[in-house]
């Protein structure tokens, strides 16, 4: 039995759902860990991040959205609406702020001193409720996907841009 990890990096946008077809890198990392049979599992540790298998859906609307990606940010909205105001979230509190303000870097995360840079409660329950990881068969060195399955990574954190990793772990033999 081979254990293999490899880290990925994305660039993350700010004031959008941030989106990143990872299928490519995914494939990258079974190629370079030389396994032919077993387990893929791709994980981020970000609490506002999420890991998902979808669909490529081939068309993009105007803003040049993929549908699917769209659609599924239209229906989060509905269920968990943009956090824009501090009535709509109980997250952050004031000991959440001050815990910031004590980090080695709060400026990153604090660019106006204001409990309003915190404003992403509706990333973290998104990615909660869509879950950071996915696991996926590997046979014969392909991945178990359908015709057009595909996996993305997703950040639901508007409040700005930054890199954010994943991780692809495969067990199994060559």
């Amino acid at each position: 039995m081979e254990l293999y990890k490899q880290k990925f990096e994305v660039e993350t946008l700010a004031s959008q759902v941030s989106y990143h077809d990872i299928t490519a890198q995914i494939r990258q990392a079974v190629s370079e860990s030389e396994i032919r049979e077993g387990l893929i599992t791709v994980l981020t540790a970000h609490t506002t991040c999420s890991i998902f298998l979808e669909e490529y859906a081939h068309d993009k609307n105007e803003e040049g959205e993929d549908f699917l990606q769209a659609d599924l940010n239209r229906v989060l909205d509905h269920i968990i609406p943009p956090h824009k105001a501090s009535y709509q979230y109980q997250y952050p509190g004031p000991k959440h702020l001050e815990a910031v303000r004590m980090w080695s870097n709060p400026q990153d995360y604090l660019p106006h001193d204001s409990i309003e840079d915190l404003f992403n409660g509706d990333g973290h329950l998104r990615a909660s409720l869509i879950g950071n990881h996915v696991a996926i068969d590997l046979s014969n060195g392909k991945l178990g996907l359908g015709k057009t399955g595909y996996v993305y990574f997703v950040d639901f954190d508007q409040t700005r841009e930054r890199k954010r990793t994943y991780q692809v772990t495969i067990i199994g033999n060559r």
